[in-house]
């Protein structure tokens, strides 16, 4: 179980980019839903961002720098809990850097790409104590959180949207209508946010 004392914020990030590759700007944007139990109660919140011109991973590294910033600013120190289908920013974190760190920020074949948000997510990862938590899920799979960032950050790539820090998040009014629809019925949001914050010791 987790420390009842410590504050936990299990977030679900997605990010966007339309048109990824392809010649010619791309706008995108990233989503987080942010989920936390403060004071007996459950808090959620939505953060989102967006560029006119990026690609998946940039927008994947992104967000989830914007997101840590916000929180690591509004609270202080906490444990973070962030589950996000970009294998790339997951087998990044837990994986993949402390190689590259090793290298000089090289990969065995050649240079590591978007370096600089490389560098930044992992300053700004050892400022909380303990550090964030990164868990994959598989995207477009039927999780209802993550197909809540998936919109989050689809609608702030296409309106180019900026939700300047934590905003009250719509995700029980979205989910009330998926219901409503017969998806999700037996989904359980707070339960899942205390199972995920149980991965905090």
């Amino acid at each position: 179980m987790p420390d009842s004392h410590r504050l936990i914020a299990v977030v679900h990030a997605d990010e966007s980019c339309l048109g990824n590759g392809r010649d010619g700007q791309n706008p995108g944007g990233a989503g987080s839903l942010v989920e936390m139990q403060i004071g007996g109660r459950i808090h959620r919140t939505d953060i989102h961002i967006s560029s006119p011109d990026t690609t998946n991973n940039r927008m994947a590294l992104s967000g989830a720098i914007a997101t840590l910033a916000l929180l690591r600013e509004e609270y202080g120190q906490l444990a973070v809990v962030l589950v996000s289908d970009s294998q790339y920013l997951v087998k990044g974190m837990n994986e993949w850097m402390p190689h590259w760190r090793a290298r000089g920020w090289k990969r065995k074949k050649g240079a590591v790409e978007n370096v600089e948000l490389w560098k930044q997510l992992e300053r700004l990862s050892k400022r909380f104590d303990p550090e964030p938590i990164w868990r994959w899920v598989r995207g477009h799979d039927g999780h209802p959180k993550n197909e809540y960032a998936n919109d989050l950050a689809m609608k702030a790539a296409k309106e180019q949207a900026l939700s300047e820090g934590a905003v009250e998040s719509l995700f029980d009014d979205w989910l009330a209508q998926k219901k409503a629809k017969g998806e999700f019925a037996d989904y359980d949001p707070d339960q899942h946010l205390m199972e995920l914050a149980s991965l905090v010791h």
